[in-house]
């Protein structure tokens, strides 16, 4: 059975997540969802099998994950999945937001979610793990995703998780985080480290960022998935002085080519 799987990444983990999966069920193609942001109408896999791969924000879905939900017919599809990466938890609320919007759109939801805790890179509230630590909760991952895989092979159906303190926490602060992502950028600086590479323009999923007189100039289209502050390769960029100093992030299966976007 040929799949799809769309993701979503800033700092790789979606991304290394669909791969692994991938290479489990064979005959997959990868597609970047921020492919779609500048498109319209309806979006039809041509695949019977379709996943989401995506990080959990504030115990809820990217922004630009539920829009391109909101934009998928899987009337098509015999099996629909969703695997979404977190540094710590929201991942149930996060599932039953994307099968809501599924359900309601094409009235056919997930056959099955999966939450997966990866490090965490959310650095505008703390550092990345490092060392130990990440590498054992990246192999602790991978374990899980090779057990999710095999499950979405043999076409397993699984009910979506409950976590009734990361629906509350979705309910809180989801809506204000939405609220306030293109807006939160105001604070992203860049120093005079910085050496016009481009980095942060070419892995932005938003395409939210120029290079002006070599330097990076945001302009309001910002997901906080804060690729640009954790793959500056001389950390020249800075949200305030709260990440001054705190760890980056990078999956360490996912290269810095793979997060650029493509024309």
């Amino acid at each position: 059975m040929k799949t799809t799987i769309y993701y979503f990444t800033g700092t790789g983990n979606s991304l290394a997540a669909a791969k692994k999966v991938a290479e489990t069920l064979g005959d997959t193609e990868i597609v970047s969802i921020a492919a779609f942001r500048d498109t319209t109408g309806k979006i039809y896999p041509d695949t019977d099998r379709v996943g989401i791969a995506c990080p959990v924000y504030f115990s809820g879905l990217p922004a630009m994950v539920a829009s391109f939900a909101e934009r998928l017919d899987l009337t098509a599809a015999d099996y629909v999945f969703s695997i979404v990466t977190h540094g710590g938890g929201g991942g149930s609320a996060a599932l039953r937001q994307l099968d809501g919007i599924l359900g309601e759109r094409t009235g056919k939801g997930l056959d099955a979610g999966f939450g997966v805790h990866m490090p965490g890179n959310y650095i505008l509230m703390y550092g990345s793990p490092a060392g130990e630590k990440r590498d054992r909760l990246l192999a602790t991952a991978d374990a899980e995703l090779a057990r999710i895989a095999g499950q979405i092979r043999d076409g397993k159906r699984t009910k979506l998780p409950r976590a009734p303190l990361t629906h509350l926490i979705r309910a809180v602060m989801y809506p204000r985080f939405l609220s306030r992502i293109h807006g939160d950028e105001r604070i992203f600086t860049v120093s005079e480290e910085c050496t016009s590479c481009g980095i942060c323009a070419r892995v932005c999923p938003a395409e939210n960022i120029e290079m002006v007189d070599g330097r990076p100039v945001w302009n309001h289209r910002c997901e906080l998935c804060c690729g640009c502050i954790h793959l500056c390769p001389v950390e020249a960029i800075q949200a305030g002085k709260a990440t001054e100093g705190r760890q980056r992030y990078r999956n360490p299966s996912v290269g810095i080519a793979e997060l650029e976007r493509r024309p």
